[in-house]
């Protein structure tokens, strides 16, 4: 059993959930469906191989205005 770090956002109607240890994500129509679907996804993502995730020592979330 390995543990994941993931973030997880509303876009319109959906939830987007992103790992935060490897380049997946994936959606669904509630968070915890987003969640399970991300889970899924990167179990799929590294089937049959022997792998060590990177640890995430710190997430910082920012929001900030840019000019566009």
């Amino acid at each position: 059993m390995k543990e994941i770090n993931y973030v997880v956002w509303q876009e319109e109607k959906y939830y987007v959930a992103r790992c935060l240890n490897v380049e997946v994500s994936s959606f669904g129509e509630t968070l915890q469906e987003a969640i399970d679907n991300l889970k899924e996804a990167v179990e799929l993502y590294y089937e049959g191989e022997n792998f060590q995730l990177p640890e995430i020592k710190s997430v910082i979330l920012g929001r900030d205005n840019i000019n566009a």
